[in-house]
């Protein structure tokens, strides 16, 4: 396979780099009273700033430019500034420097950094992942064709989908859990899974699949590229698969920009992708 120009650079140790400087960021905040405080901006994915997502970006453009300075061309798309150039628009840098901001705003465990370097405008163009869940401390990654990897260790052969005697998934992670979402899909749910997880983190959870800590996972709310971009890769290089729901030219049609476009599942088998797909979303 020909290594693509843009994958000669470190984005692994800057993305390792750009955790560590994160973590800095959460101790130097430990309380949710701390957390809590905004900005007063909004950021260019349409959510209110919080000073730690703000810092958290920091850390993450100090990085960037390390490798812009360094030889590196591309365009940041970040979750709080939006479109940043760094010199080549054909190559984009997918960033959300803390998925799952409520649950560090709370102090719950799961809320990771995203990070995906892709060649081309949509999913199907990203060709590095990593996602640094912040609460156990696990670093994911993957480069196309190259496979995935849990805190350095390859994920060889995962284990298959677990199910019930009567065919249902063993456990479904949720996404976008809001009630009311919950509540239109409640019949789809219970029809194909006997338990579900939220965890809060559309990133982490989609992670989960890579290894089969959980069967699949659902969004039942369109997704933004930040939260997605770097755990797709991390999926599919763990032989599993995904699909955003809806989207045109494929099922990993949807564009790499800040805007919410289509639910996201993903599965270990093709046959639970296809009945996943037709859960009701919004």
């Amino acid at each position: 396979m020909t290594t693509h120009p843009a994958l000669q650079h470190d984005w692994l140790g800057a993305c390792r780099r750009a955790a560590e400087g994160l973590q800095s960021v959460l101790r130097d905040h430990p309380t949710s009273r701390e957390r809590i405080i905004e900005t007063g901006e909004t950021g260019g994915g349409g959510d209110r700033t919080l000073v730690i997502d703000a810092e958290a970006e920091d850390r993450v453009f100090e990085e960037l430019q390390r490798l812009h300075d360094g030889g590196a061309r591309f365009t940041a798309v970040s979750e709080e500034r939006g479109n940043v150039d760094f010199g080549d628009d054909g190559v984009l840098v997918v960033v959300d420097p803390i998925d799952g901001s409520l649950n560090a705003k709370r102090g719950l465990p799961h809320h990771a950094l995203s990070v995906a370097v892709a060649t081309g405008e949509t999913m199907a163009d990203v060709i590095f992942g990593f996602v640094y869940d912040l609460g156990p401390g696990e670093e994911w990654r993957a480069t196309l064709g190259e496979g995935t990897y849990l805190n350095g260790v390859r994920v060889d052969h995962p284990p298959p989908e677990r199910t019930t005697q009567d065919g249902r998934l063993e456990l479904l992670a949720v996404e976008s859990a809001d009630p009311r979402w919950l509540a239109l899909a409640s019949d789809d749910l219970v029809a194909a899974t006997r338990r579900i997880r939220a965890m809060g983190s559309i990133a982490v959870s989609m992670c989960q699949v890579a290894n089969t800590r959980v069967d699949a996972m659902a969004s039942l709310a369109r997704t933004r590229a930040v939260d997605a971009a770097a755990a797709q890769l991390i999926v599919r290089e763990s032989g599993g698969h995904v699909e955003f729901v809806g989207a045109p030219g494929g099922p990993l049609g949807a564009p790499l920009d800040l805007e919410p476009h289509h639910p996201v599942v993903a599965a270990r088998s093709a046959e639970t992708l296809a009945r996943l797909r037709e859960l009701p979303a919004v």
